[in-house]
């Protein structure tokens, strides 16, 4: 998680000494351009009254919990969803851990507790569509009645989009259909995934092309299988390299293999990645997953690859 944002686990984290805030409060899978509407709203708002900028979200994803069979991948783990928060503005994150206790609670006791015990909330903002406390009985317009009563501002923010609302099921539904431009679009940058490189058979090396492999383990949702034009970034030192990066398995080998990302940075083979946290970008889709014949055909598909990732990288 980021070092520079204060990240409270839980209430009892909060320092009691806090004072009175400003709250914003979603899931922020993503963090999409709809979410970033809502911060928005809410970092001027917070501005506006001379008050610091809490974000509350949840950790695992209320679904997990109430509805395991229908909870969606997640796009981002915490920590990324942290260190975006930061890029926004925030100044502190709330990530309270969502158990059957706490689905259980009214939408009162919630107010009570987190807003007003533990944040002293005097404005909150939130997305116009959304729901707390058990059986998702509380809304916007109870937010604002309670405000009344409680001293706080409760503020709905119209979510936003083109002809699709951008939202995380539309950034997974692009991803599992290899749509990355259109996940890109409604994120307002790539997609990415964060790992640390793994030493893989190095197959991709005997043929000319090594790869920096990053399991798929480390993400939940992620693009559909095949080849993608992307960006391959060194964590520790910034360097971000050119890449034709696979999804999948690999099926023109034959035996069991885990699904990976694996990264051949365009023209080099004189990275040294093993053990080296790294992100990976995705820009463009250039072909689904495909069971060659033979290695020739591979490699001769494996230069095309490299080709079109160049064309549209501009490198």
């Amino acid at each position: 998680m980021s070092p520079r944002l204060p990240v409270w686990r839980s209430l009892d984290e909060i320092p009691a000494d806090l004072g009175a805030t400003t709250v914003v409060i979603g899931n922020f899978d993503g963090l999409h351009r709809g979410h970033r509407v809502v911060l928005g709203r809410a970092r001027a708002k917070a501005d506006e009254i001379g008050l610091p900028l809490v974000a509350v979200t949840f950790d695992p994803h209320p679904m997990s919990v109430l509805r395991p069979e229908h909870a969606p991948q997640q796009l981002t783990s915490i920590e990324t969803r942290v260190d975006l928060l930061a890029e926004v503005g925030v100044d502190g994150v709330l990530v309270l851990p969502f158990d059957r206790e706490m689905a259980a609670w009214s939408p009162q006791e919630f107010i009570d507790r987190v807003l007003v015990q533990a944040l002293g909330v005097r404005a909150v903002v939130v997305g116009a569509n959304f729901r707390f406390g058990a059986r998702a009985s509380g809304d916007v317009a109870l937010l604002r009645e309670t405000g009344a009563e409680r001293g706080f501002e409760a503020v709905g923010v119209e979510l936003d989009g083109g002809p699709q609302v951008w939202s995380s099921t539309y950034v997974r539904t692009c991803l599992a259909t290899g749509d990355v431009a259109g996940a890109a679009e409604a994120l307002g940058r790539p997609y990415t995934v964060t790992g640390v490189v793994v030493e893989g058979d190095k197959r991709g090396r005997e043929l000319g092309f090594p790869t920096a492999n990053v399991p798929t383990s480390v993400v939940e949702a992620g693009p559909i299988d095949g080849v993608y034009a992307g960006w391959l970034t060194r964590r520790d030192t910034g360097e971000r390299y050119p890449a034709a990066i696979s999804v999948g398995t690999n099926p023109t080998f034959d035996g069991e293999r885990a699904r990976r990302v694996e990264s051949y940075v365009l023209d080099r083979d004189d990275l040294e990645l093993y053990g080296v946290e790294v992100e990976v970008a995705f820009v463009e889709r250039l072909r689904g997953m495909v069971k060659f014949e033979g290695v020739e055909a591979l490699v001769e598909t494996m230069h095309d690859d490299v080709r079109r990732a160049r064309e549209i990288l501009g490198d």
